[in-house]
């Protein structure tokens, strides 16, 4: 059986088999989750595996080793910068979060750890964003119900774990799907 989780943690420190890096379209080393992921894993080997990949574009996602993390992997995923929505924001923010979990099972992957995409730095409003992860993440299950995977939201902050709570319950996603 699958499950959708919120856990008050550092996506660093999660021992998934993947955990996903919001990361820029150039892969670079960034701040934020994704400077923390670079750092934890290292950054010059994150970095250089980034660099042979070459970029990804926005709502798309690529996998790398993880190096010196729990994890086994990090799955770098794209996300829009909001603009207010008017410019395919919240496609390609579903978008980044199925392409994550297709790569995931494309690598016969089963755990998954994920931030919220776009809600830092790029400006997503939280609300709006946690309702694209979800949704996102419930239809992936729904569509794949024979391909079992756990997805864990990692947060470090209340007041964001408490809207991605509130959230599931509004969606009507419980924790075992």
């Amino acid at each position: 059986m699958s499950s959708i989780s919120i856990q008050e943690i550092s996506i660093t420190k999660l021992a998934t088999d993947a955990i996903v890096n919001a990361a820029n379209s150039e892969l670079m080393m960034g701040g934020g989750v994704c400077g923390a992921i670079f750092r934890e894993a290292g950054a010059a080997r994150l970095q250089a595996a980034c660099l042979k990949i070459g970029g990804c574009k926005t709502g798309d996602a690529v996998i790398t080793p993880g190096f010196d993390l729990p994890a086994k992997h990090v799955i770098h995923a794209v996300g829009p910068v909001w603009y207010g929505g008017g410019r395919g924001e919240p496609e390609l923010l579903y978008s980044a979060y199925k392409r994550s979990l297709e790569v995931e099972k494309e690598n016969g992957l089963h755990s998954i750890a994920f931030p919220l995409i776009s809600a830092g730095i790029y400006g997503y409003p939280q609300d709006q964003a946690w309702e694209r992860a979800l949704t996102a993440c419930r239809d992936f299950i729904y569509a794949d119900n024979d391909y079992e995977i756990d997805i864990v939201f990692a947060v470090i902050d209340d007041g964001i774990m408490n809207a991605g709570r509130k959230k599931m319950a509004e969606l009507n996603i419980t924790d075992k799907m």
